[in-house]
């Protein structure tokens, strides 16, 4: 027995590390501009989330609330969990038809780290809408969401077939 846990460090079960993030989720982080919380308490994986970011000053999204979901699957904290906006947005990191963050485009999803957190990525979107690339971009109409999105792409459909 001996000295061989001294150079490791212990390692959080992902269940542990969810209901830790619950728990700050509940409590309101920082200034109240990004929030997030369980889609379902009786989710007993605790996989499915839902974000919300309210737009920084003085940029094209100041005032609006946007809505994300974060899905967590069994590999995080490990690995990064999907992030998609539900709000219609355009951004540089987010792709414009499913609304998804890609990770390639987006620095804390493309070099993960398992100490970051769901307020982290939320914080970092948040700070990324205010980045000179993005600050000024022309938004979708407000109020848009994924259920509206599908709605227009169907209706444009029907538009052109008649």
């Amino acid at each position: 027995m001996g000295s061989e846990a001294e150079g490791s460090r212990v390692v959080i079960p992902r269940s542990f590390r969810l209901l830790e993030e619950l728990e700050r989720g509940e409590k309101g982080i920082g200034d109240g501009t990004v929030s997030y919380g369980m889609d379902d308490s009786d989710d007993i994986l605790m996989c499915s989330w839902t974000g919300t970011i309210i737009g920084p000053h003085n940029t094209v999204h100041e005032g609006r609330i946007y809505q994300l979901k974060i899905f967590c699957d069994e590999d995080y904290p490990n690995n990064p969990p999907a992030v998609r906006f539900q709000s219609r947005i355009n951004m540089t990191c987010v792709n414009r038809e499913t609304g998804m963050v890609e990770p390639s485009l987006f620095p804390m999803l493309a070099n993960w780290h398992r100490e970051y957190t769901m307020e982290d990525i939320l914080i970092s979107l948040k700070k990324e809408m205010a980045s000179p690339q993005n600050r000024k971009l022309i938004q979708p109409q407000e109020g848009g969401s994924d259920d509206q999105r599908m709605e227009q792409k169907g209706l444009m459909l029907r538009c052109t077939i008649l």
